[in-house]
């Protein structure tokens, strides 16, 4: 079986598109939070998609002070508490998330411990307000996507955040039923279609033996059919349709539908210009995509809009060190080595990043044959952590010097 759960983690991940997601809503016996009807919760999902966290967390409080029993209110908040969480230790990278080895990444800081209780009364005051409903009509329908939304974002805080991805799978498929039975229900109610689409586009995605495996739990998925549901959400005006462009564009990213899903992470830059996130990842997908000299001006416009505090909140070591990248594809190896310099400059730098930006910084100084430069760059990369990854290669530097092909 260890075959088979290893797989699982790697495949069975719908958590992982929850990484800047809120909770959507279907219009329905929850009219009264719907965004779109009240102004209080139009003005939380703005400052939430604008990652002003802590103004959305306010608002989101007051909702549920209006609306106590409303279970749809409380994931509203449970949200903005949990991924203002998620992106303070480090967990919103996306470029960590274009391959299977994010399993293997340790987050940059550990949860706070009162986060994780605050978290985990919500969830569970989510799920106890939905299932009261469901007792007196099990085809409540609102109340099984509520509870549905609620589940999916457990399975997020569980991988993403404690890392415990049997139990985050196990809640993200109890996530899938119900919003499969809001659908049987009722076929119209789209935003139910996000995450029953990132299960069929993540399940598709498998290999014959691992489909055959989780078609023995009864689990099934096309990634074509993914992909559409998630279009269908994407386009439609629900508030789901935000974080099924969060989705959609990280699925063509694997895909390496590069021209979709920069037309769609636009969208989303369009609408909340100072999401950092969706900024960042906008010049990741233009450097994946081959067009290094728009990646590098994207990358300097974020750089320029941190200095001048255009975003609430931002990770400019980040931009700086896919800045450097860019100019390295483009044979600029001394701007490169600025660049991946720039990222020491920055405060909340971690030291991996920045072991790994002045070993890159090292060898764009050898690639331009500026060799005392690059030795001073290896000898501290040595002097900070000799036994690391970084360190062992910058000694096989020191002994020759690196040239880019």
């Amino acid at each position: 079986m260890k075959p088979y759960y290893h797989g699982l983690t790697r495949s069975v991940l719908c958590l992982l598109i929850a990484i800047f997601a809120a909770p959507a809503l279907h219009a329905g016996d929850f009219d009264n939070v719907v965004p779109s009807r009240n102004p209080l919760a139009k003005r939380a999902f703005d400052h939430f998609y604008s990652m002003e966290y802590d103004r959305s967390i306010k608002e989101f409080e007051q909702l549920g002070k209006e609306f106590p029993e409303n279970p749809v209110a409380n994931n509203y908040l449970l949200s903005a508490v949990m991924f203002k969480e998620m992106y303070r230790i480090g967990a919103l990278d996306t470029e960590s998330y274009a391959n299977d080895s994010f399993l293997d990444i340790k987050a940059k800081r550990p949860l706070d411990p009162d986060v994780v209780k605050r978290v985990t009364e919500l969830l569970e005051r989510s799920e106890k307000l939905c299932n009261a409903r469901l007792q007196e009509n099990p085809d409540d329908i609102d109340a099984l996507y509520a509870r549905g939304v609620a589940r999916g974002m457990r399975s997020t805080f569980m991988g993403m955040g404690e890392r415990a991805w049997l139990a985050a799978i196990r809640s993200a498929l109890a996530a899938r039923r119900d919003h499969e039975r809001v659908l049987q229900l009722d076929p119209k109610f789209v935003d139910a279609k996000m995450s029953v689409g990132i299960h069929n586009y993540i399940i598709g995605s498998l290999n014959w033996f691992y489909r055959s495996m989780v078609a023995l739990a009864g689990v099934t998925g096309n990634k074509q059919r993914g992909l559409d549901y998630l279009r269908q959400v994407a386009d439609s005006k629900s508030v789901a349709s935000m974080d099924a462009r969060i989705a959609l564009a990280l699925f063509l990213r694997r895909e390496q539908k590069y021209p979709e899903a920069l037309r769609v992470v636009k969208s989303m830059l369009d609408e909340y210009p100072k999401n950092y996130l969706a900024a960042i990842e906008y010049a990741n997908l233009l450097n994946a995509a081959g067009r290094g000299p728009e990646a590098i001006e994207s990358y300097r416009k974020i750089l320029v809009n941190y200095r001048e505090g255009k975003f609430p909140n931002a990770d400019p070591q980040a931009a700086a060190f896919g800045l450097g990248g860019s100019l390295r594809g483009q044979r600029r190896f001394d701007e490169a080595a600025e660049a991946f310099a720039m990222v020491e400059v920055f405060s909340q730098s971690e030291k991996k990043l920045v072991l790994r930006s002045k070993l890159a910084a090292g060898e764009m100084y050898d690639s331009a044959s500026k060799r005392d430069l690059a030795v001073k760059e290896y000898k501290e990369v040595l002097e900070a952590d000799a036994s690391s990854p970084e360190g062992q290669q910058a000694r096989k530097h020191l002994g020759k010097p690196y040239k880019y092909n």
